[in-house]
């Protein structure tokens, strides 16, 4: 009797994983965006900042290599390379002396993110959704752009911004 109620509970165990498995179709995949939803921007990368040659990376050796707190999802690209930009997505380019080529950061999350070692020229592409409006701030917490989604890479210049809020 026993013996007949632990095989019972296998089989209806194995059924239920089996029908589980099935029922699911296989792996999940990717979503692809619609054709008339927002969709990711291919963004091609600038030419690399003047002055960067055999001098520049011999002060890379001390220089620090560009973040954020909290940290984000980043990249490295050399100059005149493409990158996707998701939609809902800030996404901005810094020179980082220490790989001697450009760091895109992609801000999703709404949230004020702290910089670091941000120098020098750059850009960003704003690709989020909706009416939100993004913000820099200097050094004492004031605001110095404030933009909403759209456009081209827009230049800018990273030395004043201590702090990006993207929403």
């Amino acid at each position: 009797m026993r013996s007949q109620r632990s095989l019972l509970i296998f089989v209806s165990a194995l059924s239920c994983l089996l029908a589980a498995l099935f029922a699911t179709g296989g792996p999940a995949l990717a979503a692809v965006p619609s054709a008339d939803g927002p969709a990711a921007r291919i963004v091609t990368l600038p030419p690399a900042p003047e002055g960067v040659g055999p001098a520049a990376l011999a002060k890379a050796a001390v220089a620090a290599s560009p973040t954020t707190s909290p940290a984000v999802r980043t990249e490295h690209g050399p100059p005149g390379s493409t990158y996707a930009c998701d939609a809902g997505t800030l996404c901005t380019n810094v020179w980082d002396p220490t790989t001697s080529d450009w760091k895109t950061f992609f801000f999703y999350s709404c949230n004020r993110y702290y910089l670091s070692d941000w120098n020098g020229e750059g850009d960003y592409v704003n690709n989020q959704t909706g009416n939100v409006t993004s913000y820099f701030y200097g050094q004492s917490g004031n605001v110095l752009t404030s933009f909403q989604p759209g456009g081209e890479p827009v230049p800018y210049n990273w030395d004043p911004v201590w702090s990006i809020r993207n929403c």
